[in-house]
Parts: structure tokens; C-alpha cells; sequence
């Protein structure tokens, strides 16, 4: 025996043993979380591409889309909707409301909540934005074939969005 050399022990590894990856065929437990994590890189690039140039980010863009189909919505929710945490979505509504985005209005009957509102000219850049967006977005899913985006589109909805009654 040598000393001072590093010797690795013997042990044995299931020769069916896989890493994950986020190749195609990836039978591996993570491959589908790694692959989500690929497609939301891929469509939050796609989004900022279309974002940038009305000087608005993800994150505001993420707030805006929550206001515009919920209507005033109490910061807390907002947190929640975004996956955002408290510090940041305080920061997000900021800037949205210094752009004239959004407003905080007092809440009836609880003077420390405070409902996050869009305004008309949030309403206009939401608007402007899905304009932009949408000619990236159809390059983004144009190598899908026929039907493929609605499967697509069906299948994260049901993964995204599981229901109670469903076995």
C-alpha cells in the first residue's frame, strides 16, 4: 500500500443507475423537472426578448397579468399568484406604481391591507405587450406539428393545475 495516494473504495453501482439529464429519452426521476426548468428558461427568454423594448421586465409583466385578470388584488395574493415573496413583490409594485402601472388603494375595513389596482396605462402596456409577444412566441412553438401546441398546452394545464377529483 502506497501512502499519500488516494485510493477510491470498491464499491458497486447498479449497472441500470442513470443521471439525470434533459436529453430526449431521459428515463431518469428528475428528467421531467429538468425539462420544465429547460422550457421555462426557453419561453421567459422569449418573453423578455418581447418585454424589453416597453421597458418593462418579467417580474412587472407577471404582476400586470395577475391585476388584468383578477382585478384589485391584495399584495399577499399577489405574492402567492407571482411566487414571489414579500420583500420582492413590495419591490415590483413600487416600480409599477413610480411607472403610473398600478396603484395601492386602501382596502375597506382594513386600514393595514392594501389592494394592488392596474391602471389604464398598465391596462395599455399588458396590451402592447401581448402584441409584441406574439410573433416570438409563434417562432417559439413553430417546429410543433399540427395539434402538437394545444396537446402541449392541455397537458401543462393538467400538470400545472391538478384537480381534487382526479385519480
Amino acid at each position: 500500500m502506497t501512502t499519500g495516494a488516494f485510493q477510491t473504495p470498491h464499491t458497486t453501482t447498479p449497472s441500470t443507475a442513470s443521471r439525470a439529464t434533459d436529453r430526449p429519452g431521459d428515463a431518469s426521476p428528475f428528467a421531467l423537472a429538468l425539462l420544465l426548468r429547460r422550457a421555462h428558461w426557453r419561453a421567459a427568454g422569449v418573453m423578455t426578448e418581447a418585454l424589453r423594448p416597453l421597458g418593462v421586465e418579467l417580474r412587472h409583466f407577471a404582476v400586470l397579468l395577475v391585476l388584468a385578470d383578477r382585478g384589485p388584488t391584495v399584495q399577499r395574493d399577489l405574492a402567492a399568484a407571482t411566487g414571489s415573496d414579500k420583500a420582492g413583490i413590495m419591490r415590483v409594485v413600487d416600480d409599477l406604481e413610480r411607472r403610473g402601472l398600478a396603484v395601492r388603494r386602501a382596502v375597506p375595513g382594513d386600514r393595514r391591507v392594501r389592494a394592488v389596482e392596474i391602471t389604464p396605462e398598465g391596462v395599455e402596456l399588458f396590451d402592447a405587450a401581448h402584441v409584441a409577444a406574439q410573433p416570438l412566441a409563434e417562432s417559439m412553438v413553430a417546429e410543433l406539428g399540427p395539434g402538437e401546441l394545444e396537446q402541449l398546452t392541455r397537458l401543462l394545464t393538467r400538470f400545472a393545475h391538478p384537480t381534487e377529483d382526479e385519480t
